[in-house]
């Protein structure tokens, strides 16, 4: 199986289209059409492509039937995971168009789940978390109780909060009490809503 091959089997097992890849890696449609088509090579982005889709170099050049990437390839080396600007209700992490950066995180840290990264909008959980501030969220659908969460309420654009849990629901508690009361929602509520854990903050990035 060749390059071209390899990258189609790979986007599509993503439920990316050729624009959304294209997009991610930081190049045009065009480009992009070209490398799956077998007119040209990916030369210059085959790190790049090799860390967004979690295979070995030499699995996308066809070299080797064996997707996991090799010690000497993840030595010394972050894995880019992408920045988002919202996470919206409906579309999978992967398929989110608007990325405006990328983050690097451990190989070891990126071997213990799946991982994004989303930019703080407004100053609800200051002190704690300011507006612009990145968190690295690993994606899972529960967590515990004084945990940071993202979380979809009623199909709205994600929220950050941290959760506590109660027999009776879960509140949701902004760390800025001026600005923000905390809101619970019953476990009733929870399901009809809904309310929607996409998954934890496990660390906070801040440039000064």
């Amino acid at each position: 199986m060749n390059t071209g091959n390899r990258l189609k089997q790979l986007r599509e097992a993503k439920g990316l289209s050729q624009s959304e890849v294209a997009k991610i890696i930081g190049v045009g449609r065009t480009t992009y059409l070209k490398w799956e088509s077998g007119e040209n090579q990916p030369t210059r982005k085959l790190d790049q492509l090799s860390r967004f889709f979690n295979v070995s170099i030499d699995y996308l050049l066809g070299k080797s039937d064996v997707k996991a990437i090799k010690s000497k390839e993840q030595h010394g080396k972050g894995v880019k995971i992408p920045v988002l600007g919202r996470v919206v209700a409906g579309v999978p992490i992967d398929a989110v168009q608007e990325i405006l950066d990328y983050e690097e995180i451990t190989p070891e840290m990126a071997a213990t789940g799946d991982y994004f990264a989303l930019q703080v909008k407004g100053a609800s959980m200051e002190p704690t978390l300011r507006d612009g501030d990145i968190v690295i969220v690993k994606k899972q659908s529960t967590v515990d109780s004084g945990d940071i969460a993202i979380v979809l309420v009623n199909g709205n654009d994600a929220t950050v909060k941290e959760i506590k849990e109660s027999p009776a629901g879960i509140t949701l508690i902004g760390h800025n009490a001026a600005i923000y009361t905390p809101q619970f929602y019953s476990n009733k509520e929870i399901q009809n809503l809904p309310i929607q854990i996409i998954g934890k903050v496990v660390e906070m990035r801040r440039k000064f």
